[in-house]
């Protein structure tokens, strides 16, 4: 059942969503606290209601939990239409880190989470998912980037491949996407292509950054065309399309 944690009307709403209510309650009352409206759930099926009734900002979802799991959870979310998501995990290696990413989550935070480093990370997974939004905003409304026949609008979210069929993209792919098509023909390294997508507060992981580059990489994929995002040994990757903006 949806339980909410505030009724002040503010303009930001959260989700939580674990099955220990201890950790719900402290981790909602600590977040309303700080001025955001949070609800909490206890597991998929709760969630699932509560996004049905609301439009939530962001949600931090927790991985172990009985029955349905987080990654579970996570793999049936809409990409397209579904908020930004951080993952909180008592399994904090790196390869489930990479595992979370890949799936679509923005952020990993492992348990127990200080719940100021997890306000941190809500901070900056909302500065960045509003930044993506609002870089695409000119005057008009509306920048599109097209290059190689291909089509990316930036405030639909959409990319669309030269036969005008839409290409469906998770929110990191879509990201990824922006920062390369910003910044065509440059060669930039791991690390850039990290800060730039998710952020500079964002931990490392060369490995998360090299599948991801990999999906963008196949979604991009037509047979007889060279690869839009060329590997530059030792240093990182190159988009090699020029970009016309408009």
């Amino acid at each position: 059942m949806l339980q909410a944690a505030a009724t002040v009307d503010l303009t930001t709403r959260l989700l939580i969503v674990d099955d220990d209510p201890g950790i719900r309650e402290l981790t909602a009352a600590f977040l309303v606290g700080h001025g955001y409206v949070v609800d909490t759930a206890a597991d998929g099926a709760a969630m699932r209601e509560a996004m049905a009734a609301n439009d939530y900002d962001l949600i931090v979802l927790d991985v172990m939990m009985p029955g349905e799991d987080g990654l579970t959870i996570l793999r049936s979310l809409e990409p397209a239409t579904a908020p930004p998501v951080i993952i909180v995990s008592v399994v904090g290696t790196e390869i489930d880190k990479v595992v979370g990413l890949e799936m679509g989550a923005d952020d990993y935070l492992a348990k127990p989470a200080n719940p100021r480093e997890l306000l941190a990370r809500v901070r900056s997974v909302l500065r960045r998912n509003a930044g993506n939004i609002g870089e695409a905003k000119p005057r008009d409304g509306r920048t599109l980037y097209r290059f190689a026949g291909w089509k990316l609008d930036p405030l639909a979210r959409e990319l669309a491949d030269p036969d005008g069929v839409i290409i469906n993209l998770s929110d990191g792919e879509f990201r990824l996407l922006l920062v390369f098509v910003e910044r065509p023909r440059r060669i930039l390294s791991r690390d850039q292509l990290l800060d730039l997508s998710r952020g500079v507060n964002t931990e490392h992981f060369d490995r998360a950054i090299d599948v991801q580059v990999s999906r963008l990489r196949r979604k991009l994929q037509r047979a007889g065309d060279d690869d839009l995002i060329r590997t530059v040994r030792n240093e990182g990757y190159l988009f090699g399309a020029d970009v016309d903006r408009r």
